[in-house]
């Protein structure tokens, strides 16, 4: 563990595509272009990012199990299309101690009526959507102030 307190930032799901994947949905800015915004502010509150993507499932269920384990202060996760079926991720949220919140880039509920539900939403914290890349520093503040 670091000496600053760990945020992990876990990706699902194309999420390694954007800048490229339907830029009127979810904008131009890349998955990289996050992570280094994210590493700027989280160095001014004194945090330390953990960033990563998997395009697999039980990835991210391990993943939230270790930020768990290994004393993390929170846990942000943009499950993508994992968001509306996975009662998986639900269940891992439900089982750690700490705090996770969902974030989108978009907003799922002005888009497709299937992506209306989110299990995930149903077990995190809270959930942050529909500022695209700022969606993600809105939820590092959340998790610093928590």
């Amino acid at each position: 563990m670091a000496d600053r307190p760990v945020i992990f930032v876990l990706n699902g799901p194309n999420l390694n595509l954007l800048g490229t994947r339907e830029p009127d949905v979810y904008g131009t800015t890349t998955l990289d272009d996050i992570a280094g915004m994210l590493e700027d502010r989280a160095l001014e509150l004194g945090l330390e990012i953990d960033m990563r993507q998997s395009n697999h499932e039980g990835h991210l269920v391990d993943w939230i199990q270790e930020a768990d384990a290994s004393g993390a202060k929170a846990v942000l996760i943009n499950p993508g299309a994992y968001t509306h079926t996975s009662i998986a991720l639900h269940d891992a949220i439900k089982g750690v101690s700490i705090p996770v919140i969902e974030v989108h880039l978009s907003n799922p509920h002005a888009r497709e009526s299937f992506r209306h539900v989110s299990y995930v939403g149903r077990a995190a914290k809270g959930s942050i959507m529909g500022f695209g890349a700022q969606s993600y520093m809105l939820a590092l503040d959340a998790a610093a102030r928590i």
